[in-house]
């Protein structure tokens, strides 16, 4: 079926996009924006693969769900739109990157700044009900997001995943480790944050693992 998404994602999921999973995805999605208040905006859905596009990407960071506020879901996890308060587990991710690299952030929660530089914020469910966190879970776009991360694993070499929390860690137990990085701690949520996110380097640790290896390091302000 068609998807409009860039170019480079388009070659690597094809497969993926005319498998019956998708398509059943696809009407349900297209039903449920029809019939009740989706986030993000359709038009949104896959704005993580657009921004970062396949050869560009060099770190993926792995969320659950879109937020189910109003305005805050934009298709990157953890990051809001223009002029949103931070969500909690974005503050303390913010507050990391402060204590591991010595610099404050962006005064915006919108990370579109990251993806553009190869940074792919990855959510494992790509659409989500207002006001009903989970309620696209099982429907396929898990299906969809194992072949992103599957693929990612595959083709590309030296990359950097973050997995923060036992959702995340569990969606990427397969990927290599001798070929990528893997940082796994629990996740900024202010119920774990402080039992071992806090503290973990990761944003450090990427930029070492990148420069060691030729690739650019992310400016994570």
């Amino acid at each position: 079926m068609e998807v409009k998404i860039e170019p480079g994602w388009k070659e690597k999921l094809r497969d993926e996009f005319n498998k019956q999973y998708f398509v059943n995805l696809s009407e349900f999605v297209r039903k449920e924006y029809q019939t009740t208040r989706i986030f993000p905006p359709g038009s949104l859905i896959f704005n993580a693969f657009n921004l970062c596009p396949f050869d560009s990407v060099k770190a993926v960071i792995i969320g659950q769900d879109p937020y189910h506020g109003p305005g805050q879901a934009h298709g990157l996890c953890f990051s809001v739109r223009e002029g949103i308060d931070f969500p909690p587990s974005l503050l303390n991710i913010f507050r990391e990157i402060e204590s591991d690299l010595g610099y404050k952030t962006h005064p915006t929660g919108n990370l579109e700044r990251w993806a553009a530089q190869g940074v792919l914020l990855l959510n494992a469910t790509l659409t989500v009900r207002a006001h009903l966190a989970g309620s696209h879970q099982r429907k396929g776009w898990e299906e969809f997001t194992d072949a992103v991360i599957r693929i990612l694993n595959r083709d590309k070499d030296h990359l950097v995943f973050f997995l923060w929390g036992a959702y995340a860690q569990k969606k990427g137990e397969s990927i290599d480790r001798g070929r990528h990085l893997v940082l796994e701690s629990v996740h900024p949520s202010p119920l774990s944050a402080s039992r071992g996110f806090f503290g973990n380097k990761h944003f450090s640790r990427c930029n070492t693992w990148l420069s060691d290896h030729g690739i650019d390091p992310v400016d994570w302000r």
